[in-house]
């Protein structure tokens, strides 16, 4: 993968909105859209952190509301589409793997885990069963293929869904690196293009960040599996507030020199 395809270099702005976690948590996804409709500016940055799959009970719901929330703000005079980011989150990601699921060298547990971090909402959400799931792990590669063809043939059949995990970035920055926009955590130790897959599992050491990364002057995550809530430092922001775990839907403005300067929850 190229690294354009992989990070998305954001369009100079006056202001950069982040949302976090979502987990398929779609009415409170909707009433978020409502509030920021009317505070984003033509020429403002937005950027969906990932994890919209996954956990919550209307995973559908979920992906057909970022369609028309980005049908809605293209509509405006003077919107770009490079002004709207999505970024893979960790659900995303399983969900990705769990369709590749028959090179796995070990189906049966690699499905078990994944069932118990959330991927269960958006086997649903597409048809299948997490039973399905382990019979099909259970039945070798055949069954497996198979299975998983029906996942995939399901949401290509969900209007631009399928349009909507092609786009998705493993992380976004603005150009004079103010900001960088990832979903879990980052490896301080390794250059951006030699993250892997620290990008969803490394947000174990984001809290320890006690200085810049790089060139960067803040990252900024959307989703802590501690769940510790929203917390801003010299060097970083965690903007998860919970959401499918019972907590608000985050989304936060960043002017562009990577200060908060607006804040919305729902």
């Amino acid at each position: 993968m190229s690294v354009q395809k992989k990070f998305a270099a954001l369009r100079p702005a006056q202001r950069h909105w982040a949302v976090a976690s979502i987990h398929g948590e779609a009415a409170r996804l909707r009433a978020l859209h409502r509030e920021l409709e009317g505070r984003i500016r033509i020429g403002d940055n937005l950027i969906y952190l990932g994890n919209f799959l996954g956990r919550g009970g209307d995973v559908l719901g979920t992906v057909d509301e970022l369609l028309m929330f980005r049908r809605t703000l293209l509509g405006r005079v003077g919107a770009d589409c490079d002004d709207i980011v999505y970024l893979r989150g960790s659900q995303e990601e399983m969900w990705n793997k769990l369709l590749q699921i028959q090179f796995a060298p070990n189906p049966r547990e690699v499905v078990d885990w994944m069932v118990n971090n959330g991927v269960g909402a958006t086997i649903s959400a597409y048809g299948g069963t997490p039973g399905e799931a382990t019979a099909a792990a259970n039945g070798g590669a055949v069954a497996m293929t198979k299975w998983t063809n029906q996942l995939r043939n399901a949401m290509r059949a969900a209007d631009g869904h399928n349009a909507l995990m092609g786009v998705l970035r493993r992380a976004a920055f603005t150009e004079d690196q103010t900001l960088l926009f990832v979903h879990a955590g980052i490896d301080v130790s390794r250059p951006l293009s030699e993250q892997k897959d620290s990008f969803w599992w490394g947000g174990g050491s984001f809290d320890s960040i006690d200085s810049p990364y790089g060139e960067f002057g803040r990252v900024v995550r959307g989703f802590d599996s501690k769940r510790g809530g929203m917390k801003i430092t010299a060097y970083t922001a965690t903007i998860d507030g919970g959401c499918g775990f019972g907590g608000p839907l985050m989304a936060v403005c960043f002017d562009a020199k990577g200060e908060v300067v607006d804040t919305v929850r729902a």
